[in-house]
């Protein structure tokens, strides 16, 4: 699927409560399209008593819905047809996840919905697989942990990925045994709304899945505050992480799960095997998306002997991407979420090249004849760690370009004061690779390549500001379990 009419998409608004939507009265929030700035369609927002309403609903169906009690093997079942449901339904879901977000009908087609199915029914395979243990105890005592759900999740789902995101968190927490109240982000808000309506058709009990909309101030802060959210999830940025960790702190001190902000550097040695490919590796690290991934590779650092070539390639592949509407079976780029954000992206290059920093290419937005918050591919050199492109997450496609000498200097300068998502290293020498494994300071470092795989077991989340935990892999299962210890006393 390469194409659709924006105008031919139906959008449904409101909350997704024990099973089906629910009106709101009161303020509500317009939905803009990034591909032309157009506004098709507006969200209420949740305020403390909907919230209250889409938890409280979410308790009651996870203490009488025996979802968590039920064989954990049926629980599996369920989840499977959830995720076939996702998978057939990809002619609807694609178009709504790309109608108002940054995700290109293609893209979305043929890896976000796909991605999302197959999460559902990696995480549905925990369910009868991984639980409590036995433990070594004396011959008299039978000791053991048993693993149980912790009741409703808090969940709240950042705009790059709307599915993809969502599924992140609702996947392991279903499997687990959990309800979830997922948030949205507001900017894109109806793609999960489906996924909720096909989580019912599934079998998963209506309140055990409950969607609500609205903003981050007045929804997002209820949600986490609620005394019934048993534990939070989130990915965004790390200045609002911050506050739901606080938040969360100050309402019983629930466990949280954090992915937050990032500024992921690609080292490139001299001996990288095959250059060009190297540059499609960098320069898809940073336009996919429009670089709008929080592991987007925005720091290049490369050996200096073959700096001049590298990015000249690197370039040269900026330039052949053509920014189109999401809908638009042409359009190489995507657009930019919103207009504040484009601004932003505008103001942080500005500020980086009046500091000093030569601007390569791009640098601008795209053609005046082309609607939406578009950015162009932009390449900065003569940076330093100080400069403002370097620092600041960007999340939008500009890379920043460092030289170095030697493996000490590539690792100086791979360090940052604040992030640790992610780490690309480009390489010949396995030796020299696993070096630099060591010593970056990262949740992920992938070496000849540049992001994840469909392999689900491998987990992500980042050091230091980047966030607490994990998504995917095991852990991120075990995250939404919690473990009762129990000691029998054999001798009576």
């Amino acid at each position: 699927m390469d194409r659709f009419d924006p105008l031919t998409i139906n959008v449904r608004s409101g909350h997704f409560i024990g099973g089906d939507y629910v009106d709101a009265q009161g303020p509500r929030i317009e939905v803009t399209r990034p591909s032309d700035g157009v506004v098709y369609a507006s969200v209420p927002i949740a305020d403390a008593a909907t919230i209250d309403r889409a938890v409280q609903d979410a308790w009651t169906a996870f203490r009488t819905s025996g979802w968590a009690r039920i064989a954990p093997r049926e629980r599996a079942r369920v989840l499977r047809r959830f995720a076939d449901l996702v998978a057939a339904d990809a002619h609807t879901l694609a178009p709504l996840e790309a109608l108002g977000s940054t995700r290109p009908v293609r893209d979305a087609f043929n890896w976000d919905v796909p991605f999302t199915a197959e999460g559902i029914r990696f995480y549905a395979e925990f369910a009868d697989k991984l639980g409590g243990e036995v433990a070594a105890t004396d011959h008299d005592h039978l000791g053991m942990t048993i693993a149980e759900p912790y009741g409703v999740i808090g969940a709240i789902a950042p705009w790059n990925f709307p599915l993809v995101m969502a599924s992140w968190k609702i996947a392991p927490a279903l499997a687990a045994g959990n309800a979830v109240v997922l948030k949205p982000s507001e900017m894109t808000p109806f793609s999960v709304l489906r996924l909720a309506e096909l989580a019912v058709e599934a079998g998963v009990p209506p309140g055990i899945f409950n969607v609500v909309q609205g903003d981050g101030r007045t929804t997002g802060d209820a949600l986490v505050r609620h005394p019934l959210i048993a534990k939070v999830t989130f990915t965004g940025s790390t200045r609002t992480g911050a506050a739901i960790m606080a938040a969360c702190a100050e309402t019983g001190t629930k466990p949280v799960t954090l992915e937050l902000g990032g500024k992921s550097p690609q080292i490139v040695f001299a001996d990288a095997p095959r250059l060009d490919d190297v540059a499609r590796r960098i320069a898809g690290a940073i336009t996919g998306n429009a670089g709008q991934v929080c592991v987007a590779g925005s720091r290049l650092l490369v050996e200096r002997t073959i700096a001049d070539q590298l990015a000249e390639r690197v370039q040269r592949l900026f330039s052949e991407l053509r920014a189109g509407a999401t809908w638009s079976p042409d359009a190489t780029l995507a657009p930019i979420i919103s207009e504040p954000q484009a601004a932003r992206i505008e103001a942080i290059v500005g500020r980086s090249i009046t500091g000093g920093a030569t601007l390569r290419c791009g640098g601008r937005r795209a053609d005046a004849s082309t609607p939406g918050a578009f950015y162009m591919p932009t390449l900065l050199t003569d940076v330093t760690p100080h400069t403002d492109a370097v620092r600041d997450e960007i999340f939008g496609p500009v890379l920043t370009l460092q030289t170095f000498d030697t493996e000490d200097e590539a690792l100086a300068l791979a360090a940052h004061p604040d992030y640790g998502l992610a780490a690309g290293v480009h390489t010949a020498d396995l030796g020299r690779a696993l070096r630099m494994v060591r010593g970056i300071e990262a949740g992920t470092v992938w070496v000849n390549r540049y992001g994840r795989t469909s392999d689900f077991m491998i987990p992500t989340g980042g050091y230091k500001r980047s966030g607490i935990g994990k998504d995917l892999g095991r852990q991120a299962y075990e995250a939404n379990l919690r473990f009762k210890s129990v000691l029998i006393d054999a001798r009576v």
